[in-house]
């Protein structure tokens, strides 16, 4: 069966708070999955558009670990916008759901934790073939 947007979720990492500075932890069972690979956005212009893609097989955790930025889902059939602006907060994104992201504030960072390391031929960068994609998944 194929994911839609209602298999986003937002996971709240475990924080350790501390009058010296508050800690996040994302290890054990945070995340369904191992973190294959880690990567993150910065110096991204606020009028700059991220993403523009879905996963055939990865699943992506989107954190902002600093400032804020919008992220704009969509399953084929419905689009939400989830704004992240808690480093203590995080978006799963599963397989088949495209995204874009967007809106990002002035020293912003988005960390990514997926659960896979690059692989080009597990990107949908075309819209229309995620559009025949989701039709085939169905």
């Amino acid at each position: 069966m194929a994911n839609d947007i209602r298999d986003c979720e937002i996971i709240e990492i475990p924080k350790i708070a501390d009058p010296r500075g508050n800690l996040a932890v994302i290890e054990k069972d945070v995340l369904p999955y191992a973190i294959e690979r880690v990567y993150y956005l910065y110096d991204v212009p606020s009028d700059a558009a991220r993403g523009g893609h879905a996963h055939i097989d990865q699943l992506e955790f989107l954190v902002a670990l600093s400032g804020s930025f919008s992220v704009i889902l969509d399953d084929g059939n419905e689009k939400e916008t989830i704004v992240l602006n808690k480093p203590n907060k995080g978006l799963l994104i599963p397989t088949g759901i495209w995204r874009e992201l967007e809106d990002f504030s002035s020293g912003s960072v988005c960390l990514v934790l997926s659960s896979g390391e690059f692989l080009e031929s597990d990107y949908i960068r075309a819209y229309d073939d995620f559009i025949e994609y989701k039709k085939e998944s169905n």
